[in-house]
């Protein structure tokens, strides 16, 4: 699931100044299980841009309605409506969303509102965690399930590092391990010998170091 923080609301404000008829978007995906971007924090926005009277905002045409998901052009064009005068939109999705909806409306302004943060999961009620971080090489085979690429601060395919203290990560007591913690699922499993195996260096053009990356389906196959 891709995360996201809302913008500070100053700083929306002053996206906004020059904008008069205003249509705020909310995105059901990704950034509404993580509360962020969903069809009530919209309306929440518009309550609180509607509130911000010393920036003029009283007196503006705000509308809000949601879409299933904005990392969608087909269903953008099949089922958004943009109200008639719409000067601005201002997206409550990720940056794919951002993106893919600037696209789709050519001809009007689309502004984030939200930080796009990272690829994670609900670990607990209202806790999100950093888990992949798309790097077109998939190690957790190797890992017991845990990625070192997104979860250990230098990213290391054989590790730990010499900064790992009891259990914990050099840049802070509260940040575990990572290769702590796959060689702690490891040994639960049996399976240690796997940590006595030395992973490759990765392919890092499969990360997006040769440009954006395209995945395409065919007939017969999905190709990157």
């Amino acid at each position: 699931m891709i995360a996201g923080t809302l913008k500070p609301i100053d700083e929306i404000v002053s996206s906004l100044e020059s904008y008069k008829n205003i249509f705020i978007l909310a995105c059901g995906s990704c950034v509404t299980v993580c509360l962020s971007g969903g069809d009530r924090e919209a309306h929440a926005l518009a309550r609180d841009l509607l509130a911000s009277g010393d920036a003029g905002f009283r007196g503006r045409t705000i509308h809000t309605t949601t879409i299933q998901r904005q990392c969608e052009a087909d269903l953008l064009n099949s089922f958004l409506e943009i109200p008639p005068g719409t000067e601005v939109v201002l997206s409550l999705a990720c940056g794919a969303g951002v993106q893919t909806l600037a696209e789709t409306l050519a001809h009007v302004p689309v502004l984030p509102a939200l930080n796009t943060t990272f690829l994670g999961a609900l670990d607990e009620q209202g806790v999100w965690r950093e888990k992949c971080r798309g790097c077109g090489e998939c190690v957790l085979a190797h890992t017991a399930g845990i990625c070192p690429v997104a979860r250990c601060a230098k990213h290391l395919l054989n590790g730990p590092c010499g900064g790992s203290s009891h259990g914990k990560c050099e840049i802070g007591n509260d940040v575990d391990c990572a290769w702590q913690l796959i060689i702690d699922r490891l040994k639960k499993m049996d399976r240690l010998d796997e940590y006595d195996k030395i992973l490759s260096p990765k392919d890092w053009s499969v990360d997006g170091a040769s440009g954006p990356r395209t995945m395409q389906r065919t007939a017969n196959s999905l190709e990157l």
